[in-house]
């Protein structure tokens, strides 16, 4: 359902996309990045912006070479416009849930290696049941605050440490040493946990717990490394463990192709302890969670349990 209409606003009449293109801007720190947002060209932009403007009768927009800044008649408009468009889409979703089809935008956020192995194979299959949705994924390797993002759902790794969060559990997945055949061919595979001293291994450069290898030895539950080669990305190490750079620690859901081709080979299986990573969505509350956001909560927690993330 289309809310593109025109609508009274201190009894000026304004447009949807004129909103959407102005908080579009702000976001994007400029006008050639909000344009490439919303496929538009950059002289598109800026004319809306301009006609806002003179519309409105202010100026909302410092613009010089290298920024923009908010004057502080732009400041006041963009929390009415953020507020406007925020009502609109719950009006969209309230309707939608009306028809029992969710519908419009779900903004979501994860660690890339999580969208491109975990969630990007399942978008074709979401999209088919539910063809009102629309998906913004977004990635990043560090946690980001949803508001400030504006993200509607989080797809998180590990252990949460956020209590201000809602969050919904939707699987877990196995963590396993593995390595190059050709790495093991040049370097040998380590019989034992202490024989790891003699190997290069590819960790993370933070958190620390993320170089806590799933081992029991000399009575340890868990084997503390220190990373010859560490990288802030899962992709990154599984490409470094590729390459035959060294020994990495991977989540199945990551790595599980590459195991199953035998491009990467599980090392101290004995010596394993049965480790998991909890996989969560995670989302900001208010109320009834949205209906196009609960359909792909749902959606993901349904198939990723199908999926067996821990075999």
């Amino acid at each position: 359902m289309s809310l593109q209409y025109i609508f009274d606003l201190e009894a000026t009449m304004l447009s949807i996309e004129a909103l959407n293109v102005f908080v579009a801007v702000i976001d994007s720190g400029s006008f050639s990045a909000a344009a490439e947002r919303l496929g538009q060209t950059t002289s598109a932009v800026s004319r809306t912006v301009s006609r806002l403007e003179a519309q409105l009768g202010v100026t909302l927009l410092v613009r010089t070479t290298r920024r923009l800044d908010l004057t502080e008649e732009g400041d006041w408009f963009l929390g009415r416009a953020r507020r406007l468009l925020a009502e609109l889409q719950e009006t969209e979703d309230l309707m939608a849930a009306r028809l029992s089809q969710p519908a419009g935008l779900v903004r979501v956020n994860a660690a890339t290696p999580v969208l491109n192995h975990m969630l990007a194979p399942l978008v074709p299959a979401f999209l088919e049941a539910f063809p009102l949705v629309r998906l913004e994924l977004v990635g990043a390797e560090t946690v980001v605050d949803l508001i400030e993002e504006r993200a509607d759902v989080a797809i998180r790794m590990g252990p949460l440490a956020d209590s201000t969060l809602n969050a919904r559990r939707l699987g877990s997945s196995r963590i396993r040493l593995l390595a190059a055949p050709d790495y093991l061919r040049r370097h040998g595979e380590p019989s034992k946990v202490q024989d790891l001293a003699q190997h290069r291994l590819l960790g993370f450069t933070e958190p620390a717990s993320l170089n806590l290898w799933p081992l029991a030895a000399d009575g340890a539950q868990g084997w503390p490394v220190q990373p010859a080669v560490a990288a802030s990305s899962g992709e990154t190490i599984r490409h470094l463990a590729l390459a035959g750079t060294g020994i990495a620690c991977l989540a199945d859901f990551l790595a599980r192709e590459d195991v199953a081709a035998r491009r990467l080979v599980p090392i101290l299986e004995q010596a394993t302890l049965p480790w998991s990573q909890p996989v969560w969505a995670v989302f900001y509350k208010q109320g009834a969670l949205a209906p196009r956001v609960g359909a792909l909560v749902q959606f993901l927690a349904d198939r990723l349990r199908a999926a067996t993330l821990d075999e």
